[in-house]
């Protein structure tokens, strides 16, 4: 968070504001290798809003989750640009950012100004990592041309090889 100044934006917001914030925390295991690979090939305004895509400009408590409209406008950006989901269902928070799907495993810390949440998995939002483009469908499989020593009865090919073979062991054919 220092490397991208998100710490100071956020000292300022809960100085500023009474809405507080929420924080998505991904564990050390949500940053696999292929994670890590992606976040480090981003440029540093990508960086600042990979990590204020995990943030949310309000306090929101357990119950709070339930209440909410979707998309959840982010610190990074406005919803189109950056749209996170979140859900519930029975006492889970299901979070998705269209590329990650992930729910809140944790409760790191709470007050009535900050709750930080541990999540399993990085958000990767859209904008910054959009996906792959879908592969290109295989090139039709080309007609085999027929060869005009190749016999078009099977019977026929079986007795060419058969002479073949033959011939190259120096046995004669009859």
């Amino acid at each position: 968070m220092k490397a991208t100044y998100v710490d100071t934006q956020l000292f300022s917001q809960l100085n500023s504001s009474t809405d507080g914030i929420t924080i998505f925390a991904p564990n050390d295991n949500a940053f696999s290798g292929q994670v890590a690979g992606a976040v480090g090939s981003l440029n540093d305004r990508e960086k600042l809003e990979f990590v204020q895509f995990h943030i949310l400009l309000r306090f929101l408590s357990t119950f709070d989750f339930q209440t909410l409209s979707n998309p959840v406008k982010t610190l990074a950006g406005s919803d189109s640009k950056f749209p996170l989901t979140i859900s519930t269902s029975d006492n889970s928070v299901k979070i998705s950012s269209g590329l990650t799907k992930t729910s809140i495993s944790n409760t790191i810390y709470t007050n009535k100004q900050v709750a930080i949440y541990e999540v399993d998995k990085v958000l990767v939002p859209k904008d910054l990592f959009p996906p792959a483009p879908p592969a290109p469908a295989p090139a039709p499989a080309k007609p085999v041309a027929e060869s005009p020593v190749a016999p078009k009865d099977a019977s026929d090919g079986v007795i060419v090889v058969c002479i073949i073979i033959l011939y190259f062991l120096g046995l004669p054919c009859i």
